[in-house]
């Protein structure tokens, strides 16, 4: 029997990671690296009304969770060049629910996601890629998370990536799509 944790966490909740080893990061900055083909082929063939099904009851809709992962990255990516070139700087959180509400996540295909996650990964990918160890202690204070290093914000952001194509794969596998 399926449970509303098992719905919502598909692969688990995050937890932070003990270590930061080289070999680690860079299975998290390939996962980054493979994030566009796994989310564009999770949502192949979709039409309007699957994309507009919640991952489950209380969810957001297919076409809600697509439209998430492109802000919530663009968001990371912005906070992690911040880190890069500010002495720990206190970020701004931001409403996930609230912008998955607003007209763009509800309404606008996802190919226009899909396109923001692909070039925006590209860029990412290289920007990680070129980081040495000691620019992954660096880090920035969420408000409501603390200090968070950015070796502790790729790991969220590697289970990020797979938690919400989990939520889209698993739903076509309920529904026989």
């Amino acid at each position: 029997m399926t449970t509303l944790d098992d719905l919502r966490f598909p692969i688990g909740p995050f937890s932070r990671p003990a270590s930061s080893m080289a070999g680690i990061r860079a299975a998290h900055i390939h996962t980054l690296r493979l994030l566009p083909e796994r989310l564009t082929a999770a949502v192949a063939g979709l039409d309007d009304h699957q994309l507009d099904t919640p991952y489950r009851e209380g969810g957001w809709t297919l076409r809600q969770v697509v439209h998430h992962v492109a802000d919530s990255h663009a968001t990371a990516y912005v906070r992690m060049k911040l880190a890069l070139t500010e002495d720990w700087p206190t970020i701004k959180p931001y409403d996930e629910a609230a912008w998955a509400d607003l007209p763009d996540g509800r309404w606008l295909p996802v190919d226009i996601s899909l396109d923001l996650i692909t070039a925006l990964h590209r860029r990412w990918v290289a920007l990680l890629d070129a980081l040495t160890d000691d620019d992954f202690h660096r880090g920035y204070v969420h408000p409501e998370g603390g200090r968070q290093n950015l070796a502790q914000v790729l790991a969220l952001y590697d289970w990020h990536s797979r938690h919400h194509t989990a939520h889209i794969t698993g739903l076509r596998a309920r529904r026989g799509w």
